[in-house]
């Protein structure tokens, strides 16, 4: 089949089948499959609703005739079967973040509006994972139309635990093969090609004294803290509201500092305002804080310094990613000191040892010690090579651009594989309008010609990719 008669049948494909894929992508958005540890069983890791959502998109796959496997509730694939057992692979996910609130519409619902589907996981991602199942059924009904198996396996594999801790593409990778090549539908066009490292950790001070009675700031930590607050005993000191900061007088004598920042995901920290740091500076500029505090609170001045690491000491940047970045998410007092956590995205130019070394030897002269909580090493595909760049020419032929991937400081599931990316179907180059929110937010969206053009260019794409050698 030439190139053009190949596009000219995915586009029939996509319109043809395209009511029967929103009411597939319906079936999956109608489950609330939020994380649910506390009602998690043998056979349901993640809780009953995530492993509901997993049946029916497992469901979904049977129905399109494709060889479908439930691995105890863990995670999902199903597969066309090629002539080669070496796979060619898409992997997607089942499970949503909480809907939260703000929404117009239903979000356990695709409600259809002005060519837009919105519901919470229409984009992220069960939308996408909608569309890699029937990309899938492409190639079977060709295989059964032609009598001909594809070159290797397609595997779509079906993930469960996404949103959380990715629990599931790691049990996978503990039983099953790795595949050949993979891209996750889950992202952004043109394509990703790398993720910065991550490096997570929390610094403790030593016990404090009590002018601090309580301090609390951020929600996660892998944000920038948009407020924080402090309980405090001001001494002879008459406190003053300043910029971003509120004063509240409390009982007992004591003050209730609010601090107002800008949020933002660690990711991406420029242009936010971190409101630990706005405390930080009020509490020493207002010299609020006795002895281990006020060495504990100098270290924070100095992380909150800035969100590349420079005042850290751990700035830097390669070839392939920007600049690493650090923030500072959440702080706390717990029992009798502080605890601060740090997230850092860090290119291929240092180590997450390093990050530790440096940050640990300077936290240790303020009388704090670091203990590291999570070190992920960046993941990168060397973005020239052919499978690579059959991605990337294949969507500017549709789109008519001339792209080029790009890297992220997040991470998607595509870090857990040895080669590969993430490949849409969000477009930066083609935004939504206003009315329809991104992924996490309310009124989570995504446009239906998108959304069609997308699966071509992963049928495309698959076929494509199906003619290389691995």
């Amino acid at each position: 089949m030439t190139d053009e008669e190949l596009k000219a049948r995915a586009k029939e494909f996509a319109e043809k089948n395209w009511d029967a894929i929103v009411e597939d992508i319906d079936t999956l958005v109608q489950v609330n499959s939020v994380e649910d540890l506390d009602h998690a069983e043998p056979g349901k890791p993640y809780g009953p609703a995530p492993y509901e959502a997993l049946s029916r998109a497992l469901g979904i796959a049977s129905r399109l005739g494709l060889d479908a496997h439930d691995c105890d509730g863990h995670i999902g694939y199903a597969d066309v079967p090629g002539a080669s057992a070496k796979q060619i692979a898409t992997i997607g996910h089942t499970d949503v973040v909480p809907a939260g609130t703000g929404w117009r519409y239903d979000p356990f619902k695709v409600t259809r509006k002005d060519g837009y589907l919105i519901g919470r996981g229409v984009l992220d991602d069960k939308g996408p994972t909608t569309l890699s199942l029937w990309a899938a059924k492409f190639f079977a009904d060709l295989a059964r139309e032609t009598g001909e198996q594809l070159p290797y396996t397609l595997r779509c594999i079906i993930g469960n635990n996404e949103e959380t801790n990715m629990a599931d593409v790691e049990w996978y990778l503990d039983h099953y093969d790795q595949p050949e090549f993979l891209f996750s539908p889950d992202a952004d066009f043109p394509l990703i090609y790398g993720e910065k490292g991550g490096w997570s950790a929390t610094v403790i001070s030593s016990d404090v004294a009590d002018a601090i009675v309580d301090i609390q700031g951020g929600t996660v930590g892998n944000a920038v803290a948009g407020e924080a607050t402090a309980l405090v005993r001001p001494g002879a000191h008459k406190l003053e509201p300043a910029e971003r900061i509120d004063v509240e007088y409390a009982e007992d004598g004591l003050v209730r500092l609010t601090a107002h920042g800008i949020g933002a995901h660690a990711s991406t920290p420029q242009g936010s305002i971190n409101a630990i740091g706005l405390l930080v500076n009020y509490l020493l500029d207002n010299d609020v804080c006795q002895g281990a505090e006020r060495e504990f609170l100098e270290f924070e001045r100095i992380v909150f310094a800035s969100t590349d690491g420079s005042s850290l000491g751990i700035a830097c940047q390669d070839e392939y990613f920007d600049p690493l970045t650090c923030i500072g998410g959440t702080i706390a007092k717990v029992g009798e000191h502080f605890e601060q956590t740090l997230d850092s995205r860090y290119p291929t130019c240092i180590t997450g040892d390093e990050i530790t070394r440096r940050v640990g030897e300077l936290a240790a002269k303020y009388g704090c010690t670091v203990r590291v909580d999570l070190d992920m090493v960046p993941f990168l595909t060397d973005p020239k090579t052919p499978a690579m760049q059959t991605l990337v020419r294949t969507y500017n032929e549709y789109t008519g651009r001339d792209a080029q991937g790009f890297c992220i400081g997040g991470g998607t599931y595509a870090r857990h594989f040895k080669a590969g990316g993430s490949f849409g179907p969000n477009d930066p180059a083609f935004p939504m309008p206003d009315w329809v929110g991104a992924e996490h937010s309310a009124d989570e969206g995504f446009s239906e010609e998108q959304f069609k053009r997308a699966l071509q260019i992963y049928i495309v794409s698959i076929a494509r990719l199906m003619r290389l050698d691995f």
